[in-house]
């Protein structure tokens, strides 16, 4: 066999059998590399197609290119969990939940790879130089060369001086790595990167050893600045706020970007030994915290001075020292040398739409978008109001939203106050802000007369073309995005629906009925739900409402008739709202109310959430949780002492007649007694105490037995 033949041989043999040990796969980092590296192939990196070969190797039959290429084979991840509790992720092979650090050594011995994340535990940073020390001592026993590699942060490098005093916008580089100066809180990673190195050293065919100073993570679920999306996706503040001025630099790196940085390490096996992993933005914390606000929250930024950020419940002090830190970095190395498809190359600003598509999917942040139809007084309203609560939704009223509407424009067109200096929104837009707001007063201004006067003409109603551009406004607002919403009774019409909902084109075609309609899939309603009812049933429940609930609403007799008249008017044509929402595919679905019928329509809204499905948002909030935890403990308290009183009520009843039924036959026993008993006994008894036996009971039995008048 020739030497090239071997090789080849050996290469198949390394790309078949490579396996990865990653540490605390549950937690951020982990859970995202190892799977990111479990659908990677082998060795995938070490080649780099341009466009044109990738087309001329598709012409090419599959019989030439077999010989060469070595069988591909995906990345094994094993490893270990943060949390004993935690599930075993799908992508791991295998997990290792022993307590034994030699029955740990054992296990990673097997493997090819070994990656230790020291940026969200310190407690790892030991446990870390253990296992490289371990390794190191037993690598004569290696058959082929492992790698270890220990994922640090740029917080080792937080107090460098800069490489120019005279020009502090020199970024720092992975050959200035021996200038390094820690952050006093992440002096331990510091040695433990010394260590790391150290170790590689000694045989590098045997046992290679890397550093990765990873700048501030982000992507997918979000780690650090999850304290950011969480604030603008709630949306429950007016300003995001940001700590300090706000103008350090923060380096970034998008969390998958960082495992391609891994996987080309695990492949390439570079000479380089520390590397740094940082994408190619160069952004303040208050860019990023802005770039959030004004794609997830209010728009808008506050300041917090920074001995205040400390008192944030939410960020640990070394999530808040990674957050302060002020660096410029450039990963020149793997931009020279590696093969990264990045997914964010030049950071979380400029892949922010991306970033919170990611943020949203992986935290099942997804919207719930109801609309409720039905006659009027079916309890539309009411059955909103609930779905609302359950799913923390923005309950959509046309009422609400036209007074919600002119509410803004009259505080457009109102002087302004002057804001407040702690909130910021665009400073190095403040001119061009001007002329806009200048621009946005006069149409503000004009829209509004427009609305006015035409609610005088129609005596206080508005036309569908305003109601229908504030319904889109509010549609689109930032909360309805986020959270989702519960569309009261509108639209009413086939016509009102397709102009809420479709996207405008510049020409329709003459059959627009064969046509499928182009909707806004970012405003469409998931579920729509039609509550019905009879006339009778309708009418009667109207009638049965207390005087005060119906005086001055449409609920008054002539108005709610000729309401419901409209309504049945509407839909018996071919053309109803309901139509509408089934050429699109989206089947309304239908609940007859009286088969529900309950004070409160728990029974409506239990049916809905059964189609619905389960809330997609954060869940309970601290204080609901307590508010929770204390009604049930007093449902608990109140339970338990029903229980007690019932209970002793009926012992007390039990004792009652167990009292009521000895007084019944006490007094037929005890004439029984002294009838057929007490006679021959006393007797005995005086016999028995002339005679004076050994065994008085025996004798008295014998007696007893001898003189029973039965046998007489």
């Amino acid at each position: 066999m020739s030497e090239e033949e071997e090789a080849v041989i050996e290469a198949e043999e390394i790309i078949r059998c490579q396996r990865i040990f990653v540490n605390h796969l549950d937690s951020y980092s982990g859970r995202n590399i190892g799977k990111y590296l479990s659908s990677c192939i082998v060795g995938a990196s070490l080649e780099e197609v341009a466009e044109e070969e990738e087309e001329e190797d598709e012409a090419r039959s599959v019989a030439e290119l077999s010989p060469a290429k070595p069988k591909e084979g995906i990345y094994q991840i094993v490893g270990t969990l943060s949390q004993a509790e935690s599930r075993k992720p799908d992508f791991a092979q295998e997990i290792y939940t022993t307590t034994s650090r030699d029955e740990l050594l054992a296990r990673m011995v097997e493997c090819d790879v070994i990656i230790y994340n020291i940026t969200e535990d310190e407690s790892q940073i030991e446990e870390a130089t253990w296992a490289a020390t371990a390794l190191h001592e037993v690598m004569a026993q290696f058959e082929k060369q492992k790698v270890f590699i220990l994922l640090s942060t740029i917080m080792t490098w937080a107090r460098s001086k800069p490489l120019d005093p005279d020009d502090p916008e020199i970024p720092f580089t992975e050959e200035d790595y021996r200038r390094r100066k820690p952050h006093p809180n992440f002096m331990e990673h510091t040695n433990a990167e010394k260590v790391i190195l150290k170790l590689g050293k000694t045989n590098k065919t045997k046992f290679a050893t890397y550093v990765v100073a990873s700048g501030v993570q982000y992507g997918m679920e979000e780690r650090i600045l999850h304290y950011f999306f969480k604030l603008s996706w709630l949306g429950e503040t007016p300003a995001i706020p940001f700590f300090g001025d706000g103008k350090n630099f923060v380096p970034t790196i998008h969390v998958l970007d960082l495992a391609a940085v891994l996987q080309n390490i695990a492949d390439h096996r570079p000479r380089v030994h520390y590397l740094v992993a940082v994408d190619e933005s160069i952004q303040t914390l208050s860019e990023i915290v802005k770039c959030v606000s004004r794609n997830l929250g209010p728009g808008k930024m506050q300041k917090v001075p920074k001995e205040n950020a400390f008192l944030c419940k939410d960020l640990t002090q070394p999530q808040l020292d990674e957050l302060l830190v002020n660096l410029r970095m450039e990963a020149v190395f793997l931009k020279e040398n590696f093969n990264i498809k990045w997914v964010a190359q030049n950071g979380l600003v400029e892949s922010i739409d991306q970033v919170i598509v990611e943020y949203k999917q992986s935290r099942g942040l997804l919207p719930v978008k109801i609309c409720i139809l039905g006659p009027p007084g079916v309890g539309k309203t009411s059955v909103a109001a609930k779905l609302c609560k359950h799913y923390k939704l923005h309950h959509i009223m046309i009422k609400d939203v036209i007074t919600k509407a002119i509410e803004n424009l009259e505080k457009i067109v109102a002087p302004k106050e002057v804001e407040s200096p702690e909130i910021e929104d665009e400073e190095e837009e403040e001119e061009e802000g001007e002329e806009e707001e200048g621009d946005n007063v006069e149409e503000a201004q004009e829209l509004l007369d427009s609305v006015k006067e035409n609610m005088e003409q129609n005596g206080g109603r508005l036309d569908d073309s305003y109601v229908i551009k504030f319904m889109k406004e509010m549609l689109t607002s930032m909360p309805c995005k986020n959270q989702g919403y519960v569309l009261d009774g509108f639209p009413k019409t086939y016509d009102q629906a397709k102009d809420l909902f479709n996207i405008e084109e510049e020409e329709e075609e003459d059959d627009l009925r064969s046509k499928v309609h182009q909707y806004d899939k970012i405003i469409i309603p998931d579920h729509v739900v039609f509550l019905n009812a009879s006339e009778d049933f309708l009418k009667n429940r109207i009638m049965n409402l207390p005087e005060i609930v119906v005086a001055g609403t449409h609920y008054a007799q002539d108005r709610y008739l000729r309401a419901l008249s409209v309504f049945r008017e509407i839909n018996t044509e071919d053309e109803t709202v309901l139509n509408y929402f089934d050429e699109l595919e989206i089947h309304p679905q239908h609940i007859d109310v009286p088969k529900f019928e309950d004070a409160e329509n728990r029974l409506i809204v239990k049916e809905i959430v059964k189609d619905v499905g389960d809330p997609r948002n954060y869940g309970l909030t601290d204080e609901e949780k307590e508010e929770l935890e204390r009604k049930q403990a007093e449902e608990r308290l109140i339970r338990e002492a029903r229980e007690k009183a019932e209970l002793e009520h009926k012992e007390a009843e039990e004792r009652a007649q167990k009292l009521s039924n000895w007084e019944d036959w006490s007094i037929p026993l005890r004439n029984y007694l002294m009838k057929h008993v007490m006679p021959t006994l006393m007797q005995g008894l005086n016999v028995c105490c002339m005679v004076r036996p050994d065994d008085p009971v025996d004798f008295l039995a014998e007696y007893l037995f001898k003189n029973n008048p039965e046998f007489e």
